[in-house]
């Protein structure tokens, strides 16, 4: 039975770290949309006044479909785009409180301007909210900020054996925006 579940959310909240084990814990191939897109020369250019590459989201979309429709076994894909694509069975939005993301930014040396972007963008659930538009309530969202990675696997494990639901609107850091603007 193919099974495909995308996991996103804003840079640096585990999205890879998490992928690795919840893909070597289950046996099951893992895609990460970065690499996807850069394999496939979907990278339209540079945002000049950002610094990131620009995807051509409709081309790594049908690359994404391809990829289910070839498939029968359970694929995760990872990254902070995976969300605009089609094709998943199981959306999975991990969030982190904007104080520790900050941390994990700067840890990167994220420029200023892209560590307020995507602090704003936590704070907002930006990736959940256009998740929500695309999937609906097949979206969980969970807050990532205090569980180690083998907890925040056994969480998404549960998610996809159907057994434990993390539905969206549970989740708010809007106070942080607020007290930060």
């Amino acid at each position: 039975m193919r099974k495909t579940i995308f996991i996103t959310g804003t840079p640096c909240t585990g999205k890879t770290t998490v992928s690795e084990v919840l893909a070597s814990k289950l046996n099951c191939r893992l895609i990460k949309i970065n690499d996807l897109a850069i394999e496939n020369d979907f990278i339209l250019g540079i945002d000049e006044d950002k610094g990131y590459k620009v995807i051509d989201i409709p081309a790594l979309n049908e690359k994404v479909s391809e990829i289910i429709n070839d498939s029968d076994e359970l694929i995760i894909f990872e990254g902070h785009l995976a969300h605009l694509c089609g094709g998943a069975d199981k959306v999975i939005v991990l969030r982190v409180r904007p104080e520790i993301l900050q941390s994990r930014l700067e840890a990167r040396n994220y420029s200023e301007s892209k560590i307020h972007e995507n602090l704003e963008a936590e704070a907002m659930g930006v990736c959940t909210a256009e998740a929500y538009g695309i999937y609906g309530e097949n979206i969980s969202e969970i807050d990532v900020s205090d569980l180690t990675v083998d907890e925040i696997v056994d969480v998404i494990s549960s998610i996809i054996s159907g057994s434990n639901d993390y539905p969206v609107g549970e989740i708010d850091f809007m106070d942080w925006l607020i007290s930060n603007s």
